[in-house]
């Protein structure tokens, strides 16, 4: 019979059995119940704890020996939170669902997302995700909706947005991971090149992505704080990013505010300039984030945690710069961005062709910092409320910290060796503008142009 040790006493063999704390198999069955499974995990927790303590076999024996078990447990308990350990280790027990779904659109942001999948951090974390490139926002709002997807790459705005009920039925969803801040910015038709004042796109036809994005209510920001009404002095069109390119060729557009890599793309195609980066209007402002329903969270909550580890271990490797280039290459291929390294290592390294005959250095043009931040969703909301999209009183606060998961980051970061801000919220600048979240209100009275 196959033995093992004793973890209180390694000198004294136990029979294998199950759980390993029997003699027989059939003691086993008869002494293990539902309850006793809490048990063994806490002892497998208490006897890591022990062996890290007292890594000498004889040096741990001497010491149970001369206090007692129990009362070694009782002092070394005071010190250490076993608590917490065996709650993180039943957190990563068996999965409830294996089998994911996760939408994607074709562009930069969702490199985390995406990377987990060839990397094989999916699989590392037991699970067997498929990553299904998608045409446009609406249908993985849609699909969300419908239970297609699981979770998925998502606009910033846009968890916020469906948790509310605005521009689609109400879904509360949760944002577990900000997959990219800055990798936007506008880009204007190559005829348009002598046309670099904003003061001068009066009936320009702008592109963006989707109504709840970063990217519209950027473009929005910018052009009002040159004087121009968006809704009144220039178009806004939503359309795919896949499709901004050539309806700039094909002169359907003057210029959008999109995700990359289609402002670089327009350039390689030369049929467009980069006017100006998004992070020249907010440095460090949120694009995209990781999305997912809030009943998914409560119904399977090991499967989220597995999931959660495995994208926050790929936003840690596409957030170092060295790492780069090869995500241009593992990014590269058809069934992910469907685009020419070139194009991606320009977007990703930062040192890139302007299409104005420049070449600039801009290494933090695109980031990966994951760290969901409650004062990113206050200034949405503040521009839904500004541009009409949400009206009446807002819980700027209460909805933030509803739909953006901080606390679950913070703890899942600490997982796989990440750093978490202590802060929950943050003041920052929006051309040149500071923001602070414990005003929204005033903040949102203050802009001349607005629809409230």
């Amino acid at each position: 019979m196959s033995s093992l040790n004793n973890p209180f006493d390694p000198d004294r063999p136990l029979s294998r059995c199950s759980c390993g704390h029997h003699a027989s198999q059939a003691e086993h069955d008869g002494a293990c119940s539902v309850g006793d499974v809490d048990a063994l995990n806490s002892r497998v927790v208490q006897t890591a704890v022990m062996r890290a303590l007292f890594p000498q076999d004889a040096e741990r024996r001497r010491f149970l020996s001369v206090v007692g078990a129990s009362t070694a447990w009782a002092a070394i308990s005071s010190l250490v939170p076993f608590g917490t350990l065996e709650a993180m280790a039943q957190e990563k027990g068996s999965l409830e669902k294996k089998d994911l779904n996760i939408g994607f659109i074709p562009i930069t942001c969702a490199s985390p997302l995406i990377m987990a999948d060839p990397l094989g951090f999916y699989k590392k974390q037991g699970l067997n995700v498929s990553v299904i490139k998608t045409a446009g926002w609406a249908l993985i709002r849609d699909k969300v909706i419908n239970k297609e997807y699981d979770a998925s790459h998502m606009l910033a705005p846009m968890p916020l947005a469906m948790s509310m009920g605005v521009g689609s039925s109400p879904m509360p969803v949760n944002v577990a991971t900000i997959q990219n801040v800055n990798g936007q910015a506008i880009t204007l038709h190559v005829k348009h090149k002598d046309k670099r004042d904003p003061k001068m796109w009066k009936g320009f036809k702008f592109a963006v992505p989707f109504e709840y994005s970063m990217h519209n209510f950027l473009l929005r920001y910018y052009v009002a704080e040159h004087g121009l009404d968006p809704d009144k002095d220039i178009q806004i069109r939503v359309v795919p990013p896949p499709e901004m390119v050539a309806n700039l060729r094909a002169g359907n557009l003057d210029g959008y505010l999109g995700p990359d890599p289609f402002n670089q793309r327009a350039v390689y195609d030369e049929v467009g300039f980069i006017h100006i980066l998004s992070k020249d209007i907010w440095d460090g402002h949120p694009c995209c984030s990781f999305g997912v329903p809030t009943q998914f969270v409560k119904e399977n909550p090991n499967t989220f945690a597995a999931l959660y580890r495995a994208v926050l271990t790929a936003a840690a490797m596409a957030n170092d710069p060295k790492n780069r280039s090869i995500m241009a290459e593992v990014l590269a291929p058809a069934n992910y961005l469907n685009q020419p390294k070139t194009v991606l290592e320009q977007v990703l390294t930062g040192k890139f062709a302007d299409g104005l005959g420049g070449v600039q250095n801009v290494p933090d043009r695109a980031g990966f910092d994951p760290f969901p931040w409650y004062s990113m969703a206050v200034w949405i909301l503040t521009q839904m409320k500004r541009w009409g999209y949400i009206k009446g009183d807002v819980r700027y606060k209460d909805i933030a910290e509803q739909v953006y998961l901080l606390t679950d980051a913070r703890k899942r970061m600490a997982e796989v060796g990440l750093t978490a801000p202590k802060e929950s919220y943050r003041t920052f600048k929006v051309m040149g503008k500071e923001f602070d979240p414990a005003k929204p209100e005033p903040y949102v009275n203050s802009f001349a142009i607005r629809r409230t």
